[in-house]
């Protein structure tokens, strides 16, 4: 019997051959760095914190797509856009049809986390402190069902990332 993701996975197949421009790619991370900075904006310590790491970038990558983006000395985040290296890597390994179907069963999806330990843990405390209705958020563009999806699978990714720090630096925790 088919799964209900084995569609994901044919879109996505099918998506994959396409390839947007590169302007509207810009323009879609720029609105999430947008986004993001809204947020961080209300946090002042988390604004500190990422100051303290200014200059330093993260890539996360969900294949095809990947955020490159660096904190600044104000405490908020730029898109990184030349090839520079990042400091932090964040790799989710699985493809949109495996982390829908992670997600719905409750399996966490594969991360992989390499870098910068300090980095790592500066972004784990923004993200254990800074709250958002992320799903809220989501749900406007890409209604509820997708969302809680994405919010289930950003959730995990943050797990993944706690594990990581706790395990290069388990006082900073």
């Amino acid at each position: 019997m088919a799964s209900p993701f084995d569609f994901f996975g044919s879109v996505q197949k099918m998506l994959g051959s396409l390839q947007p421009p590169a302007w509207l790619v810009q323009e879609g991370q720029n609105r999430i760095i947008l986004s993001l900075n809204h947020v961080l904006q209300q946090e002042p310590q988390a604004m500190e914190r990422l100051a303290a790491q200014s200059g330093k970038s993260v890539l996360i990558t969900l294949a095809p797509w990947s955020l490159h983006a660096q904190a600044t000395p104000a405490g908020l985040l730029d898109l990184v856009l030349d090839e520079r290296q990042p400091q932090l890597r964040v790799t989710v390994a699985d493809n949109l049809a495996q982390l829908a179907g992670k997600a719905a069963s409750g399996d966490k999806p594969s991360i992989l986390i390499e870098g910068d330990g300090a980095l790592a843990a500066d972004i784990n405390w923004v993200i254990d402190h800074v709250r958002w209705d992320w799903e809220g958020g989501l749900s406007r563009f890409f209604g509820d069902a997708p969302a809680h999806t994405i919010g289930q699978g950003l959730r995990a990714a943050a797990g993944a990332l706690r594990q990581f720090v706790s395990a290069i630096a388990p006082s900073k925790v």
